[in-house]
């Protein structure tokens, strides 16, 4: 062997073994790119994100929505342990990761930047900070990680895994602030801007959100069933005309969200959100109609073709 061609393949044996992934292969994150153009593309070895960080949990659903989407929102945790009553909230002032408000009320941030691979591990790092903050204390970031045992909790082993998860949304973010009192100047700056990006959204079902986006409403609802299953039994409904809320609707697309897929459809938004509700719940007995029977029943040509056609309406929310 030429010391030019044990040269390429010493470059190319340290390429793939550096990270362990064949660099044109799917990003292991599930993003649908090759991992040379994702997280490969700093070289080295790579943190790749957990895919479902939130599998497991009775509120797995809620918890994607209150993430993803859901301008201003709270609920409650249930630990396994008990003690201090703890909020989950998605934006609380200045983006903190956790604080505890003057009344000695606690809450964990969703929508906050994440400082590892898995949102689970930093979430239960926020959580397990607040346990024993004081009134008025903020955590404006997770910090970086030490070899603690504290470090390597998950959310999972903090919260009562099957425990009701009941999401609770609501207009602006006075919640912010206990009832009776005044923001400081920098805090109510935050509300104000934080107040004026809301977008009217209300939950109209488990896991499904009217959103008024402006020229139009949509339905975005966070489904719990593996992707293929799901296109499946939508592509079975698709094809008999019955993948709708009725009247006025029309299916979108849809979109990954930690590791499970979020179904969107427009919606008149002349109706009000509530008007929405029986139409969302008759099609999701439908769905699971649709679901049951793909054990006895696969997909007929005509139902292929529209699944063929489900899977390129991707569509992004931002």
């Amino acid at each position: 062997m030429s010391r030019r061609s044990a040269v390429k393949n010493t470059r190319k044996v340290k390429a793939e073994d550096s990270s362990g992934i064949n660099p044109r292969q799917p990003c292991p994150c599930g993003s649908g790119k090759r991992y040379k153009a994702c997280h490969g593309l700093a070289g080295g070895v790579v943190d790749v994100p957990v895919a479902r960080p939130f599998e497991g949990l009775a509120g797995e659903t809620e918890l994607i929505a209150l993430r993803e989407f859901v301008p201003s929102g709270t609920a409650k945790l249930t630990l396994k342990d008990g003690g201090r009553e703890v909020t989950l909230a998605t934006v609380l002032p200045m983006a903190a990761a956790a604080l505890v408000r003057a009344d000695d009320v606690a809450f964990v941030g969703l929508q906050v930047q994440t400082r590892s691979n898995d949102i689970s591990r930093d979430l239960a790092r926020a959580l397990r900070w607040v346990l024993d903050a004081k009134p008025g204390d903020v955590l404006p970031v997770v910090g970086p990680e030490t070899e603690a045992v504290e470090d390597r909790e998950r959310l999972q082993d903090l919260v009562d895994p099957e425990a009701a998860f009941e999401p609770q949304v609501h207009s602006d973010f006075t919640w912010w602030m206990p009832e009776g009192t005044e923001p400081t100047s920098e805090v109510a700056l935050s509300l104000e801007r934080a107040n004026s990006a809301i977008l009217p959204t209300e939950r109209i079902g488990p896991s499904a959100y009217w959103v008024d986006a402006g020229e139009k409403a949509h339905l975005r609802w966070v489904r719990p069933e593996p992707e293929e299953q799901l296109l499946a039994a939508m592509a079975r409904l698709a094809a008999r005309g019955e993948l709708t809320l009725g009247e006025g609707s029309r299916y979108a697309g849809s979109f990954r969200a930690h590791g499970l897929l979020v179904p969107v459809w427009d919606l008149d938004r002349e109706l009000h959100a509530r008007e929405w509700a029986a139409g969302a719940e008759d099609l999701g007995k439908r769905l699971d109609a649709a679901l049951a029977s793909l054990e006895s029943e696969p997909l007929t040509v005509p139902e292929r073709r529209s699944r063929d056609g489900l899977l390129g309406r991707q569509i992004t929310i931002r």
